[in-house]
């Protein structure tokens, strides 16, 4: 059996990185890995893979930033010869980035299988890119893992055929499990004992001056009371430097590598993001965290977990960290399968399917 696997942008690394190890152990398994090159610069990319002990890349198709129709394209354009010239019995495809949706319109079209790993999330935000990729990547994906129930639900309610749906658990969770005994081990470098973790992102939070000034003045009022701490993507501190606008009194930082920023959150007080992946991260580690979005496609994290959503509602966003820093947080459990075997319940499906075809009917004994 040969697997290929696609990945392209730092938490696509997190998710494949499980299933790549759990593969390694299996007979009879070929795997291929295809970077795309979507986050390319050393502190996005490189480092990652040295902390995952990820093998190399077999390719990497360099394709770098630009609109989402242009890198899109562009990964659907170099990734059909690299798919050509090594015909894999399955190609999996990670979470809901532009290199997962290019890689499976890809797939689709040369008839190559697809398994989409995170599969069934949905925000039901049509202006989110991510949700356009989510959906699109599930109607084409042959084999669908999802992380949790409302995944399934979410798939069968848009008419994909049950045997097509295997709930795994987190794959992500498997890597904070294997690498959290590590981010215990870094050191603090001075920061301060008590703080906030924040990131910031997304489009709809940096990229218009006004909302983005909003959410820094709200950040320096929360300073005064609690540190902040705020690893500063590249597209924000562009942003932050085009707009003029004078973060003073937060603590930036550089991105860092995973198990630098897991050290992060696991001390920290509270979380305050507008990342998917670190709601999930946060409701494992039981740390408070405060969403900065109207909406999630990770809804378990709130349900289930230590996760509020604010929106943009600044005022929302200071009443809840008081009710944090007055030991009122709420409280939160683990979903059932976020256990750090994500990775080799993908394995063993792959395997029944491919390896053993005669027993592939059997899915009870992979799936809880």
């Amino acid at each position: 059996m040969h697997v290929l696997h696609v990945v392209g942008a730092r938490p696509n690394f997190m998710k494949a990185a499980p299933v790549i190890r759990a593969l390694d152990e299996r007979r009879h398994v070929r795997q291929s890995l295809v970077h795309t090159g979507q986050h390319y610069d050393a502190n996005m990319s490189d480092v990652f893979f040295s902390q995952l002990d990820m093998p190399a890349p077999d390719v990497n198709l360099e394709v770098g930033s630009g609109s989402h129709a242009r890198q899109t394209a562009e990964i659907m354009i170099r990734f059909e010869p690299a798919l050509l010239e090594r015909r894999p019995d399955i190609v999996l495809v990670y979470g809901d980035v532009n290199s997962t949706v290019a890689a499976a319109l890809v797939c689709s079209k040369l008839l190559i299988p697809v398994g989409h790993v995170e599969a069934g999330l949905r925000s039901f935000d049509p202006t989110m890119p991510e949700e356009i990729n989510r959906i699109v990547t599930d109607r084409l994906a042959n084999l669908l893992f999802t992380p949790s129930q409302d995944g399934d639900e979410n798939l069968q309610r848009e008419g994909v055929e049950p045997e097509k749906i295997f709930r795994v658990g987190n794959v992500m969770i498997d890597s904070l499990i294997r690498l959290l005994p590590s981010a215990l081990q870094c050191p603090k470098n001075g920061l301060p004992d008590r703080y906030a973790l924040v990131t910031l992102h997304r489009p709809s939070n940096v990229d218009d001056p006004a909302t983005l000034k909003s959410l820094l003045d709200s950040l320096l009022q929360i300073s005064e009371r609690l540190s902040i701490v705020f690893p500063v993507h590249p597209r924000t501190r562009q942003r932050i430097s085009e707009f003029g606008i004078n973060p003073a009194r937060l603590h930036l930082l550089d991105p860092l590598p995973y198990v630098e920023f897991l050290a992060l959150q696991r001390r920290a007080a509270v979380v305050i993001t507008d990342s998917g992946g670190i709601q999930e991260e946060t409701t494992y580690l039981g740390i408070p965290c405060l969403t900065l979005r109207g909406n999630t496609e990770r809804p378990i994290t709130v349900t289930a977990g230590t996760n509020t959503l604010i929106g943009s509602d600044t005022r929302k966003l200071e009443s809840e960290l008081a009710k944090i820093l007055e030991g009122k947080a709420k409280s939160g459990t683990i979903p059932p399968l976020w256990d750090g075997h994500a990775g080799e319940r993908i394995a063993e499906i792959l395997c029944q399917l491919y390896l053993n075809p005669i027993d592939s009917g059997t899915r009870s004994t992979v799936v809880v």
